[in-house]
């Protein structure tokens, strides 16, 4: 018998290949990476790392809150930057958003994604944020 249970959420971008926006599996939830797509229309928000980090923090907080998760429940980010000249503008968000101060370590690696080369010319600062949380 499993004890997995899929997460989705309309306040958040629909997945856009053959995954959940999030996978509660026993008392942890895995939340899928994060472009800056807008919800609504299903497009990149324009304007560079902060409207893009915004973004990516809000479609990741309404998959949190669907899985009964706050900013406190997470233990672990993975973030992938386009452009290590973005991660003064990216950490500062970051730390404003609250999440951090939950996280026991926070990993942010620079470096283009293949998969998502297509997006680059018009996600050109944050490529993905991903979150693991735990639940009481």
């Amino acid at each position: 018998m499993s004890n997995k249970a899929v997460i989705n959420t309309e306040k958040a971008p629909a997945a856009i290949g053959p995954y959940s926006q999030a996978i509660k599996a026993g008392n942890t939830v895995y939340l899928s990476g994060q472009i800056p797509l807008d919800p609504a229309t299903m497009e990149v928000v324009p304007g560079g790392i902060e409207p893009q980090t915004t973004r990516v923090l809000e479609n990741l907080r309404h998959v949190l809150t669907q899985a009964g998760c706050t900013w406190s429940d997470v233990v672990k980010t993975t973030v992938f930057l386009h452009d290590m000249a973005d991660f003064p503008a990216f950490n500062a968000l970051y730390a404003d958003s609250g999440v951090a101060a939950y996280t026991g370590a926070g990993n942010a690696q620079f470096a283009p994604i293949a998969a998502f080369d297509h997006l680059i010319d018009a996600c050109n600062a944050i490529h993905l944020f991903v979150v693991q949380a735990a639940t009481a």
